[in-house]
Formats: structure tokens, sequence, C-alpha cells
């Protein structure tokens, strides 16, 4: 039995739909990120599954039992929202106890699992605090801490690391990380970083204009994106895509007429999209075999990269270099990728095609 299940969640304002079949089940203990640019629908099933909002179609079901009417407080729930939403006149301790101090929850109690769960977040030291004396990090604990001091089957995430700096950003993921570990509760998380989903999830749904494009593990959705879209929202720089026609002897790159080997590909011509992560596009050496000529316009060194922006008979090309390469402005390079990284689309429906 799923821990979660949403099945067929559509919700509409007048004639205007913002999700669209929305189906998916969680297995308890799963760490679901819901992926996707702002006005995709991510924050609306979120809040569809707290029960702040009701679906239009569809059910929301936990443990197999249908809550689509149950009022949001009795669903065992916690989210943590964006914004911290602490009590600014009460202190730490006070925070994260209020919802247990609403359920009538004795005082001694309240306090040992106050003081609990700021060991666990490591803001013992903080107890006697109120939020405006805590930075921005040391809030967003007290925000966890809030939800997890009522031990839900469920946890509801909103973004709540968009706030934060990036060093910040860094340590709360590892923080939210290992409580996921400690803890096992199933997590939904809404982002539109998607190097939170990446690091976070043990299953990413990448959202579009109210759907689910593609569901997976991150290994799934960045090694094989069932669309172009996909392939492009995840992964940074973004993934290389080059118009071409594929027929029986393999792909024609446009602009340049570059003939490509790929075995399996189909007889009758067909438009395609070639996609090439930057990280598997290298320079070549006479050993290989998939070779592209380019004019490099410029470099950006990041560190542990260096970027290098060029062009192929017209088509834009991103490669991702180690940082010793010698890559000059308005030079003719040569770059190479093999077969296995290759990733092929239709060009009409934008979805994946496999060899």
């Amino acid at each position: 039995m799923s821990a979660l299940e949403l099945k067929a969640i559509s919700k509409s304002y007048g004639s205007t739909q913002i999700l669209k079949d929305v189906t998916l089940a969680l297995g308890s203990g799963e760490f679901l990120v819901l992926l996707g640019a702002s006005g995709c629908g991510k924050s609306t099933i979120l809040t569809i599954i707290a029960g702040l909002l009701t679906p239009t179609t569809g059910e929301v079901r936990i443990d197999g039992r249908r809550i689509n009417e149950v009022h949001p407080k009795n669903r065992d729930i916690a989210m943590v929202f964006q914004s911290y939403a602490l009590y600014p006149n009460l202190t730490v301790e006070r925070n994260i106890g209020f919802g247990l101090e609403m359920r009538g929850v004795a005082k001694p109690a309240r306090r040992e699992a106050a003081a609990k769960v700021a060991r666990m977040l490591k803001i013992e030291g903080l107890l006697d605090r109120k939020p405006a004396q805590l930075s921005g990090g040391q809030r967003q604990r007290v925000a966890i801490g809030r939800a997890l001091v009522r031990e839900p089957k469920i946890f509801l995430f909103d973004e709540p690391l968009s706030n934060l700096d990036a060093k910040l950003r860094m340590e709360m993921r590892a923080e939210l990380k290992r409580l996921h570990r400690m803890l096992g509760t199933t997590v939904v998380y809404v982002t539109h970083d998607q190097i939170e989903a990446m690091t976070l999830a043990t299953l990413i749904a990448v959202m579009r204009d109210g759907r689910i494009e593609q569901i997976g593990t991150p290994e799934e959705i960045y090694n094989r994106p069932a669309t172009v879209f996909v392939a492009e929202f995840v992964g940074a720089p973004p993934m290389n895509m080059i118009g071409a026609t594929m027929d029986a002897g393999g792909l024609t790159l446009d602009g340049s007429g570059k003939r490509l080997a790929l075995p399996g590909s189909g007889a009758a011509p067909r438009r395609v999209i070639l996609g090439l992560r930057p990280e598997d596009v290298r320079l070549a050496t006479p050993a290989d075999d998939h070779v592209i000529e380019a004019t490099v316009d410029f470099a950006e060194l990041t560190g542990p990269d260096i970027i290098v922006f060029a062009r192929h008979g017209g088509n834009p090309l991103v490669a991702s270099l180690p940082p010793h390469s010698r890559i000059a402005p308005d030079s003719s390079a040569q770059f190479s990728f093999s077969q296995r990284n290759m990733h092929v689309f239709d060009r009409e429906t934008g979805r994946r095609i496999e060899p």
C-alpha cells in the first residue's frame, strides 16, 4: 500500500486549469521532489495534499484511505513554508512546541519534545531566544523543528531554502538529508532548484504546465530524460540540442550536414533532436569516432571546469572541460562524444527515441 497517492488530480479556476490529471503513488519513507518552473502547479499539489485546497477532480489517499473531505488538522501532515511563519513574540521553544500546545499537550511533555527536536537540529542553545535574534538558517531550523515535533506521517516542504544564501542552502540540504535518513518519514518537497532535487530526492517528478512530465530516480531523470523539456531543465549548463535528420544510416546534423553513425536508427527519414550534455563533450583525439568541428565564442572558468561556448553549423554547442584545457576565442576546435552519451528526441513530439 502506498503512503501517499494522487489519483487523476486536477484543479481549475473557472476556465483556467492549473493541474491536469496528476497521478502518482509514493511509498513509505520516499523523498519526492516536485521540480519545475514557477507557475507549473507544484505548490498547488502540495496545498491539495495538505487540505488547504480542494481538487476539482481526483482523489488524495494516505495509506489507502481517501482524505479529500478530511480537515487539514486531522490529516497527520506537517508543512514547512517558504516563509518561516514563526511567531515573533514566542521563544524558539514555544514556536517549536506550539502545535503540541494547541493540542493540549502538557507543558513538561512539550518542553521535552522541543528539547529533543532542538538537539536533533543542533539549536539547543537557542531555545530561549525570539525569532528576531536568529539568523535565516536558524529560523529555518526552528520552522522545521515545529514540523518534526508533531511526528507526522508525511512532511510537506514548500521551497524552504529559497530565502537562504548559497552556503546556508548547502548546509540545510545536508541537514535535511540527514534528518530523512534518521526519521524515515515520507516527504514531499517543492523546489525550482535542480541541485536541491538531485541531492535530496529518492524520486523526482518534473512538472510542466500542470502535468508531470517525468517521474523517476535522480539517476533516471538525469541519464534518461523522457522529453526535451526534462533534458533541458535538469542539468547545468543545460543539455545541447542540435536539430538533425535520422535515417537508416544514422544522423545528419542541421546546418553543417555532418554525418554521425547511429546503429539501430529507423529506416524512414525522421526529424529529430540530438541531445548532448556539456560534460559529455570533450576535445577530440585522433581515435574518436564522433567528431564535430566548432568555432569557439568564449570560455568561462568556474574553478573545477572551464565552460566553452561554441558554434557548429549555426547550432550552439557548450562543452564542460577540465580547467587546464587550452581554448582560445574565435578559434576552431574539434569536439567529440561517445554514442552511449547521445540522447535522441522526436522533433515533433519532444519524446525520447530509444535506439
